[in-house]
């Protein structure tokens, strides 16, 4: 990245290391707001803005909001896609970070139910909303600066880096909240799985508040970003399209739908291992849905644990799908997927070393299963409408995955009397239909991201260039 491009000898370029800190560095704040929500929504949320007689019905509720931010990510992806495809990546990217931020911040000084009643748990839902909203924005423009910029043949250990946002923000946010536990610890004789009372009351402000700090040093980075060579060729050569949601939807349908449903397992496993998983491991064995028991420490700790193995092979599956091909890699690992849902309870059934195993292999395929996403979506769509087309799928993608797994998987716990047998068929299911989603795609390892015009999903080969978004 030394060296302009041909033909702009004069255009400023973005240094690598640049590229990398500024990917990596927005998703790992976007992924530290998602699951602080996330934990807060298992540890306090229930209590704090739905209470109810029912533990369990509070806990629906806590993730039915939990899943509402999904519903916004999708228009989010629409107008920042807009934003980004029109105006350009730097700018869409700053303004997702920050709307992500402002409303972060907000949730950690909302009153609770028992101050405002029902206008606390409303002002909740609007800044979950605001989450889901600059979340939908914020990842494809990530992954964009990330493979806009990228050395050939290194598109996709590039397109990695956006997502090794997912398992350092998981670290640093549970981090956090393990340290606000250690501050704040339950008095003696209490039931280690409960947060304290002091917890409760102001402790889980906390990380909320810290994400403001977080947020400066994203904007930091952001601001010192030029555009993308591959987005200001197309700008100047009038490949800007004047509504790129219509353009894609009219000539790349396809790709939307394959791109969503190859996404699908990906979602699906990142939160029952994330979200269902901490209820799951923290429900006591006596209860009337049965978990496994553990203090929320252990727990978190034994979580902590396997995300590193999710960044290690976040890490790992770059090189490998840049020279195996990511539709390759992808397949060998949903198959893996389809069969690791059906063996949870053999697995959690071992005790605690099964439980630990459990989480290892599937923040392992979580690893390899969602870092070659950086790069395959982004190249199956051109530059003048990819930043739509690319945040549609993903975010589409977490409406049917993500929204609504918490739910259903705390359901079908329910209904197998406190086993996740279920759980794991559910996700081995919606494996088996990403496996289709990718037997029905194409190869898209050596498409020019310069390209006017990508080829259809399904085609033999690249198509020839034309104008953009045509």
């Amino acid at each position: 990245m030394s060296a302009p491009p041909s033909g702009s000898a004069s255009a400023p370029v973005n240094p690598r290391s640049r590229v990398l800190v500024a990917s990596l560095i927005g998703t790992t704040i976007e992924f530290y707001d998602f699951y602080i929500y996330a934990t807060a929504a298992v540890l306090v949320f229930p209590q704090l803005f739905f209470p109810s007689s029912d533990p369990n019905t509070a806990l629906l509720s806590s993730f039915a909001v939990f899943g509402a931010a999904m519903v916004a990510r999708p228009v989010g992806a629409v107008v920042f896609g807009h934003l980004g495809d029109r105006l350009g990546r730097k700018r869409t990217l700053v303004a997702s970070l920050l709307t992500m931020g402002v409303a972060t911040f907000l949730i950690g000084v909302l009153p609770t139910y028992a101050q405002a009643g029902w206008v606390a748990t409303a002002l909740l839902v609007l800044m979950r909303l605001a989450q889901g909203f600059a979340l939908g924005g914020e990842w494809s423009g990530a992954a964009l600066v990330a493979t806009e910029n990228a050395p050939s043949g290194k598109r996709a250990l590039y397109g990695t880096f956006p997502q090794l946002g997912a398992p350092f923000g998981f670290i640093i946010g549970n981090g956090l909240f393990l340290l606000m536990g250690a501050l704040l610890p339950s008095a003696a004789g209490a039931d280690p799985s409960q947060p304290s009372d002091a917890f409760v009351s102001w402790g889980w402000r906390v990380p909320f508040l810290f994400s403001a700090v977080m947020v400066a040093i994203g904007l930091w980075v952001r601001f010192r970003l030029v555009e993308s060579a591959v987005f200001t060729r197309t700008r100047d050569a009038g490949g800007v399209r004047r509504l790129p949601l219509a353009t894609v939807v009219r000539g790349h349908g396809r790709q939307l739908v394959l791109g969503t449903f190859i996404m699908l397992a990906t979602y699906v496993l990142f939160y029952l291992m994330t979200t269902f998983s901490l209820s799951y491991g923290r429900a006591p064995e006596d209860a009337a849905v049965p978990g496994l028991g553990y203090g929320y420490t252990t727990f978190v700790l034994m979580m902590i644990f396997g995300v590193l193995f999710f960044a290690a092979f976040t890490l790992v599956s770059g090189p490998l799908a840049d020279r195996y091909g990511r539709r390759a890699c992808l397949l060998w690992t949903t198959a893996a997927i389809v069969v690791f849902g059906l063996v949870w309870v053999p697995l959690i059934g071992l005790g605690t070393a099964g439980v630990v195993l459990w989480l290892v292999l599937g923040f392992t395929l979580m690893g390899l299963t969602f870092g070659p996403m950086g790069a395959l979506l982004p190249e199956l769509f051109p530059t003048g409408v990819r930043y739509t087309g690319s945040g549609i799928s993903y975010n589409v993608s977490s409406i049917l995955g993500a929204a609504v797994a918490p739910f259903i998987a705390v359901a079908l716990w329910e209904a197998g009397d406190g086993s996740p047998w279920l759980v794991g068929v559910y996700l081995s299911v919606m494996a088996l239909l990403t496996l289709v989603a990718l037997l029905l795609s194409r190869e898209t390892r050596h498409v020019s991201l310069d390209d006017a015009q990508a080829a259809p999903a399904g085609a033999a080969s690249p198509a020839p260039a034309a104008s953009a978004g045509s």
